[in-house]
């Protein structure tokens, strides 16, 4: 079974651009209520996930006189400057939930893109731990397996 019927689509997920300011980045990622979200580019392409600490510890390493720090001296930098590329990969649309299972034991989501890299949702790991229960309640040769790889592989 592939990944698409678990799809929490993009419109009902929070993000960020990457050419958004540090205030604007924080506030979203605040508001949203989670310690991580996905970022996108200016053409909805997926360019990775930014959490809380991502903000903290640039900004930290970014200024090294804590005493001075101010909104107001890093308003010109982006989300782009805090982003840690490769760090949560995505999986494709036509991936098989068997492979999410391994990205799911250290992430909260996995983002999912189409065949042009372009951000189109999230699997969230309750969703494929739900998934698992399921699978394993319905017993051996019941639950729908078709198109299992069987690979930890995340994408």
């Amino acid at each position: 079974m592939n990944i698409a019927s678990f799809l929490l689509p993009k419109a009902e997920v929070a993000y960020l651009r990457d050419d958004m300011t540090l205030r604007q980045g924080l506030e979203k990622l605040r508001r949203s209520g989670f310690a991580a979200i996905p970022v996108i580019d200016g053409e909805d392409r997926y360019v990775g996930v930014i959490s809380v600490a991502d903000f903290l510890w640039n900004i930290l390493a970014y200024n090294q006189d804590l005493e001075n720090v101010t909104l107001k001296r890093l308003e010109n930098r982006t989300v782009r400057d805090f982003l840690q590329s490769g760090k949560v990969r995505p999986a494709c649309i036509d991936t098989p939930m068997e492979n999410l299972l391994e990205c799911a034991k250290n992430q909260n989501f996995v983002p999912v893109i189409d065949d042009r890299n372009v951000f189109i949702g999230i699997v969230t790991r309750s969703d494929i731990i739900k998934y698992f229960v399921d699978k394993y309640k319905a017993g051996p040769g019941r639950a729908d397996s078709a198109g299992a790889r069987g690979t930890d592989e995340c994408t």
